[in-house]
């Protein structure tokens, strides 16, 4: 028997719920089953989470006489959920973060709640390491004739950098939000250290305006390939050879990465694209939104014409999440123009800590450090 029909069975009184909010922690996972509890006065009281193809609300039950609220939902195992109470009296609604629940995700709109179910656990290669020497981040501006601007760029150089050696250039998009939301700069220490990825100089990126600019802006990609790389090329001892040339972004950066590569094939020989927004029409028009149509009509073209943007390209995406039907569609057609492809999936949604989970088998597969190159 679930601990909360346990509860509910024996009628309990406030001292009675106070030792079950005590004695667990929330949400309350058994097996497939989460427990959603809230404390307080409301109307109702509704769950707002982040799976595409559920009901986006889902209402709590009030246990008669009390201010205790609760929920029971079945979500699959290794699921990871992001989510916030809505807190409804009268005709006001209230968006809070679970007030029992410690585990927040942050993004560049806030935090959520986070729901780990059974079977998850968050990679302990993304937790600071002792061991590992860290690297170091630099400040640079790109004068941009492009956009008739300078533009911040951040870059990492490894632990143990050295001008005698070449290394991997990997170009990162919304790459302070890398850092801030998916800790990348953690991540590529860890991973370097751990000689799973070889030491590489990473060039974060950022726009303000990238609905704009990352929706498959002809300049965008003008901006990468003539400005922004001759300059990593003359500050930096980068390999050459395109198979060490990266590009990667989430969302519109994914999109901001494949078209990028698409119109400049041969500068780039890894992409890693992670719930790009690959919004596309067989027939009628795209209902996403105006912000889409340049997406849109990049992607028809790509569909029409794929040719060789890459070597290799590493796609995941979140089945929680809107855009898992374009992802999926895009896999055959890129293994069909001779592409070598590695696709994964997560049962998790459009967030920031869905795609650093994924870090690791992408930049590991895409830039295979001294162990895979051993054992592999």
């Amino acid at each position: 028997m679930l601990a909360i029909h346990h509860l509910l069975a024996s009628e309990p009184d406030a001292e009675a719920l106070d030792a079950f909010i005590a004695e667990h922690s929330f949400p309350l996972v058994e097996d497939t089953s989460v427990t959603f509890i809230y404390r307080g006065e409301a109307d109702a009281v509704e769950l707002r989470h982040f799976i595409f193809g559920l009901e986006s609300s889902q209402a709590f039950t009030s246990l008669p006489g009390t201010d205790f609220w609760y929920l029971i939902q079945t979500l699959p195992a290794t699921s990871r959920v992001e989510y916030k109470f809505d807190i409804i009296r009268g005709e006001n609604h209230h968006w809070i973060r679970d007030p029992l629940n410690r585990h927040l995700a942050y993004d560049p709109f806030g935090a959520n709640s986070v729901c780990h179910c059974s079977g998850y656990q968050r990679p302990e290669w993304t937790f600071e390491d002792p061991e590992a020497r860290e690297g170091r981040l630099e400040e640079r501006r790109i004068s941009s004739r492009i956009f008739g601007e300078d533009r911040p760029v951040k870059i990492y150089l490894p632990a143990r950098f050295r001008r005698r050696r070449r290394y991997p250039l990997l170009v990162v998009h919304d790459g302070d939000d890398y850092l801030r939301f998916s800790g990348l700069k953690t991540v590529l220490d860890n991973l370097i250290h751990r000689l799973e990825i070889p030491p590489m100089v990473v060039a974060l990126t950022t726009s303000s305006d990238r609905l704009k600019e990352y929706a498959a802006d002809p300049d965008h990609g003008r901006f990468i390939v003539e400005e922004l790389l001759p300059e990593l090329e003359g500050e930096f001892p980068l390999l050459p050879e395109p198979r060490f040339r990266g590009l990667m972004g989430a969302s519109f950066g994914a999109v901001a990465t494949l078209s990028t590569a698409w119109r400049h094939p041969g500068r780039f020989g890894r992409l890693l694209l992670q719930s790009g927004s690959f919004a596309f029409t067989d027939i009628g028009k795209q209902k996403r939104g105006p912000a889409f149509d340049p997406v849109v009509e990049f992607v028809n073209a790509f569909r029409d014409e794929p040719g060789r943007p890459a070597q290799k390209i590493f796609v995941s995406c979140g089945v929680y999440e809107s855009l898992i039907y374009e992802n999926r569609s895009m896999i055959p057609l890129l293994q069909a123009a001779g592409l070598e492809v590695r696709y994964i999936e997560a049962r998790d949604g459009h967030n920031w800590e869905n795609w650093r989970d994924r870090l690791r088998k992408g930049l590991s597969w895409l830039f295979p450090g001294p162990l895979w190159m051993v054992y592999e």
